[in-house]
Parts: C-alpha cells; sequence; structure tokens
C-alpha cells in the first residue's frame, strides 16, 4: 500500500473534485488552476495505481474504486480540517455551517434557529438548504443533516435527537361522512390523502408493526401539501404531529384515530466528521436536541 502522507494536495484536489463536480470548480474553492487540479489527481491515481475518474471532454465520472476511495478519505480530511477546534474549544466558533432540514420542519426550527442560535454565534455563516429528500452528505458538501427517520447513509455519525409522534388526522366534515375508525382495518378503509415519492405511496406503519398502502385520489410530496388536502376534507393524512399541533388545537383537524397506537419516528442529525466534529457541529446539535423536545413537548 503506497504511502499518502505527502499527497495531501492530490487527496485534497481529489476531493474537492468529487464535491464541486469538475476540475475547474476545484480549482476555484482551492485557489489554483484547472490543470493544477487535472495534474494533482493525476499524481494520486498514479500512486495508488487506479483510475478515481473516468474522464471526456464533457463529463468527469467516479469510477467504483474512485467512489470507494472518496468514502474513506472525505472523513479523514474533514477530520484534518477541523482538528484545529480540538485546540480551540473555548474559541467562539466561525466560519461557514452548511446544514440540511426537511422542509416542512422548518417553520418549526428556524424561527429560533435564525434568532437564539444566530445571535448566540454572531461569528457563523449559516448555509440553510431544505429539502425531503436524504442528501449525499458529503458529496453535497454539508456539515449537518437533520433528518426524520432511520438513518440510512454510510458510516456517518448519528445524533440521536428526539422521538417524534405520528398522527393520522382529518377534516370534522370527513370525519361526519365516514366516522371514527376503531381498528386498523377500519383505518385502512379510508381513503387518504397519500404521501408519495416517484410517485409511489409510502405505506401507513402502525405501533406494532402492522403496515398498509392507504388508497386514496391525491398524492403529495411534502407535509406542506398533506395538511391542505385533509384541511379540504380530499383525505385523512398520516403525518408528524407537531406538523399539525396548531390545527389539532383550533379543530380545524382532528384526531381520526385516537385509539390505535402509532409509532414515532426518530428525528437525528447527521455528521461525517467522527469523533473530532468541529464545535459549531456540536453546538448546533446540543442546540436541535433542545428544539427537538420543544416541539414535542417533551
Amino acid at each position: 500500500m503506497p504511502n499518502l502522507l505527502s499527497e495531501t494536495s492530490g487527496l485534497m484536489a481529489f476531493v474537492r473534485t468529487v464535491e464541486a463536480g469538475s476540475f475547474s470548480a476545484a480549482a476555484r474553492d482551492l485557489n489554483t488552476t484547472p490543470s493544477a487540479v487535472s495534474k494533482s489527481v493525476a499524481r494520486l491515481e498514479k500512486k495508488i495505481g487506479t483510475r478515481l475518474f473516468l474522464r471526456s471532454t464533457r463529463a468527469l465520472t467516479l469510477t467504483q474504486d474512485g467512489q470507494i476511495f472518496f468514502e474513506r478519505v472525505a472523513p479523514l480530511l474533514r477530520d484534518l480540517d477541523s482538528s484545529d477546534e480540538a485546540i480551540r474549544s473555548q474559541a467562539a466558533p466561525s466560519g461557514r455551517l452548511r446544514i440540511s432540514m426537511p422542509g416542512e420542519l422548518a417553520p418549526l426550527l428556524l424561527p429560533r434557529l435564525f434568532t437564539s442560535f444566530a445571535a448566540a454565534y454572531p461569528d457563523l455563516h449559516l448555509d440553510i438548504g431544505l429539502t425531503d429528500r436524504f442528501v449525499d452528505l458529503i458529496r453535497e458538501d454539508y456539515d449537518v443533516v437533520l433528518r426524520v427517520g432511520d438513518p440510512t447513509q454510510g458510516d456517518l455519525i448519528v445524533r440521536h435527537l428526539s422521538d417524534l409522534p405520528m398522527a393520522v388526522v382529518a377534516s370534522p366534515r370527513f370525519l361526519e361522512t365516514w366516522g371514527s375508525p376503531n381498528s386498523a382495518e377500519a383505518l385502512a378503509s379510508l381513503p387518504f390523502a397519500r404521501f408519495a415519492m416517484g410517485g409511489i405511496p409510502t405505506s401507513v406503519r402502525l405501533a406494532d408493526g402492522t403496515t398498509f398502502t392507504p388508497f386514496g385520489r391525491v398524492n403529495c410530496d411534502s407535509g406542506t401539501a398533506l395538511i391542505q388536502a385533509a384541511l379540504s376534507g380530499l383525505g385523512a393524512a398520516y403525518l408528524l404531529r407537531c406538523l399539525v399541533a396548531g390545527e389539532l388545537k383550533d379543530g380545524t383537524l382532528v384526531d381520526l384515530a385516537p385509539e390505535i397506537a402509532l409509532p414515532k419516528l426518530p428525528f437525528n442529525a447527521l455528521h461525517a466528521f467522527g469523533r473530532t466534529a468541529p464545535l459549531r457541529v456540536r453546538l448546533l446539535c446540543d442546540f436541535m436536541a433542545t428544539e427537538a423536545k420543544a416541539i414535542t413537548g417533551v
């Protein structure tokens, strides 16, 4: 196995090229030229004896070996880049903090993040991405990803923040028409506004592990759309209870199946910094753990 300790520049060039998508974009990030980045990557390939990229005039694609190498090297370089924070742990956090979170939780989490957290750490530059898809944390260069559900991405560090209860809700008019189900079978017979990704509806899961795929004529790819469909009486909706706390309180939506036990979904913060997460990441995770408990009423 070749000694790569002398190939720091090549490793940096390789990782930034993967993250940025091209030699030109990586060169801008590294304040050098595309030719220099290309040559650094070529020297690295020669050193390790394998092709990392497939090059053409229009595209730059990772090889299988390149993908494996990137997944091993990128976290190590992140650790190296943030290692000085272990020494300066008492200093105020600074620099960029790039965060991805589900769009449906943004109205609950962003107000306090932009007031309390941002005010407490004025030297941090916050870069927020809202999406319900599972972003590629390393390739898309996020510091922290906030996600609901069981994590599925590689060897990431997972910080459990809270457990979020689910609910099945509907409008009072829907309840008058269809009644309140008292069993899983009765619940499955009701029309739903369904959460669907890529046109494929997701299943409703009960606390005992029972699942069913609901039927209905409305498919939505966001919690916001599901809530509006339920308010309009177009179907029941299965979603996070914290998203409809206001509607349940004012009666515009009702708990359709209070006697049927529903699961709680884990709310996690994920990062790729290993055990030496920079101070800014640790502070954000601590802050979000507190906020998650607040929105669930724990």
